[in-house]
C-alpha cells in the first residue's frame, strides 16, 4: 500500500494532510524519514511514525451521528471566527471527521468517524440522503420531470457560495420525493437523493427560481436522525453498525473486483499477443 494511503486508511489524517506531513519529513518507516509519498509500506512488518506517534493498522472504527445546528460549519477552523461544529462537539469527538459537509444554513444528521477511509467510503457512494426541504413557491411539473429524470446544468451558479469554483453539475434522479404542501408561497417536500455534492438541492431548485429557505437532512443510508436534539450527539444502533459494516464489507469487494480486473485484461492481451507471435 502507498505510504499516503496507509497514513489516510488507518488514522484521522486526510490524504492531503498525509501528504503535507511526509513531504515536511514527519513520517518514519522503521526509523528512517520517508519523504516520498508513494513509498510502499508493508502493512504487516513495517512501522510507521508520524510526528513521533504510531500508526497502527485496524479494522476498528467508531460512526457518531450528530443534529448539526443551522448556523455552523463544517470545517475545522473559520477564518472570520464563525461557530463551527468542534465548538459544540464533546473534546473525545474533536478528532472525527465529517462525512460530507451540510451548509451553514442547512441543519440535521451530520455522520462523523475516527477512520478517514470510512468517512471517504461514505462520501463517494450512492447511498441514500433523505432530506425536509422548504422553498419559496409552489413545486411545479418541471421540477417533478427533472426530480425523476435527472438534469445537467451547465450553468449550475445560481443557488451557490459566491465562491464557489463548481460551474456546471448533473443531477442524478432522485431516489423519491414525497410533496407534503403546495402553495403559492412556500411548499414543503421530502428527498431521496443517491450524492451529495456542493450544495446540490439549492443549485436544483434555484435552477427554477425557487429559493431554498429550509434544508434538513433526514438520514444518511439508513442511519437515521429521529429525536436527537439539536447539538447532540449519539452513536449508531447495533442494526446501524450491522448494516454498515455489510456495506462496507460489499464495497471493499468491489474495489478488489475492480483493482483486478485490468489484471486479467492484460495477461489476456499478452497471451493474445504472445500466441499470435508464435503463429507468425
Amino acid at each position: 500500500m502507498r505510504l499516503n494511503k496507509f497514513i489516510a486508511h488507518y488514522s484521522t489524517y486526510s490524504r492531503r494532510e498525509a501528504d503535507k506531513a511526509i513531504e515536511s519529513g514527519f513520517v518514519k518507516i522503521n526509523g528512517v524519514e520517508v519523504t516520498q509519498m508513494a513509498t510502499q509500506v508493508d502493512e504487516r512488518n513495517d512501522e510507521v511514525y508520524v510526528s513521533g506517534r504510531k500508526i497502527t493498522p485496524s479494522d476498528k472504527f467508531t460512526v457518531i451521528v450528530y443534529n448539526k445546528p443551522r448556523g455552523e460549519l463544517v470545517t475545522k477552523n473559520d477564518p472570520k471566527g464563525r461557530q463551527i461544529i468542534y465548538d459544540t462537539l464533546p473534546n473525545e469527538y474533536k478528532h472525527f471527521i465529517p462525512v460530507g459537509r451540510l451548509d451553514f444554513l442547512s441543519e440535521g444528521l451530520l455522520l462523523l468517524t475516527d477512520a478517514s477511509r470510512i468517512a471517504t467510503t461514505l462520501m463517494t457512494s450512492s447511498l441514500e440522503r433523505v432530506y425536509k426541504v422548504k422553498i419559496k413557491g409552489e413545486i411545479t411539473q418541471a421540477m417533478e420531470d427533472a426530480m425523476k429524470k435527472g438534469l445537467h446544468l451547465e450553468d449550475a451558479s445560481a443557488g451557490a457560495h459566491e465562491h464557489s469554483e463548481v460551474e456546471s453539475m448533473t443531477f442524478a434522479p432522485f431516489y423519491a420525493y414525497t410533496i407534503t404542501k403546495n402553495k403559492s408561497d412556500y411548499s414543503i417536500l421530502k428527498v431521496a437523493i443517491c450524492e451529495g455534492q456542493n450544495r446540490e438541492l439549492r443549485r436544483f431548485f434555484a435552477h427554477f427560481g425557487s429559493e431554498v429557505v429550509d434544508l434538513k437532512r433526514l438520514s444518511f443510508g439508513g442511519i437515521e436522525l429521529n429525536s436527537l436534539p439539536s447539538g447532540k450527539t449519539k452513536f449508531l444502533s447495533r442494526a446501524e453498525y450491522s448494516h454498515l459494516r455489510d456495506f462496507l464489507k460489499q464495497d471493499e469487494q468491489k474495489q478488489k473486483e475492480r483493482n483486478h480486473k485490468p489484471q486479467r485484461e492484460d495477461k489476456a492481451k499478452n497471451k493474445y499477443s504472445n500466441n499470435k507471435k508464435r503463429k507468425n
